[in-house]
């Protein structure tokens, strides 16, 4: 589903809705294997996101990798939390809006992923659980 996740495009929340429960996310986990099931603290409270960290070989490497996610991103009108720096990145996916994990979260992974899978082959990027 994977592959099916990144032909999917976000669709706004603008606040409607509800962050998906636990029995809902879960499955989608394993269509993104690389990525962690973190908590956040957001506007007081704890929010379930999705996490993935990123090594690279120097700051060039994680400065295009990380403008390729922030191109995706504004496409998507979906934007991730982003730490970087020297040789890394560590990408954070949830729906601030709703305060939790919804489908364009999961979207929005595997549309990184895709990212890195088309930079591997070219930067030697690599990735950490």
């Amino acid at each position: 589903m994977s592959g099916l996740l990144v032909g999917n495009d976000c669709q706004p929340c603008r606040g409607i809705g509800r962050a998906m429960d636990e029995d809902e996310f879960i499955p989608m986990m394993a269509e993104v294997p690389d990525w962690k099931l973190t908590i956040k603290r957001h506007k007081g409270q704890d929010c379930r996101t999705i996490k993935r960290s990123f090594e690279f070989g120097d700051f060039a490497q994680t400065q295009t990798f990380v403008s390729a996610v922030g191109a995706m991103a504004e496409e998507q009108g979906h934007h991730p939390d982003i730490e970087h720096g020297w040789g890394y990145a560590h990408i954070t996916f949830f729906t601030h809006e709703l305060g939790g994990l919804t489908k364009n979260d999961f979207i929005c992974a595997a549309k990184v992923d895709e990212i890195l899978a088309r930079g591997q082959r070219t930067d030697n990027a690599t990735s950490q659980r």
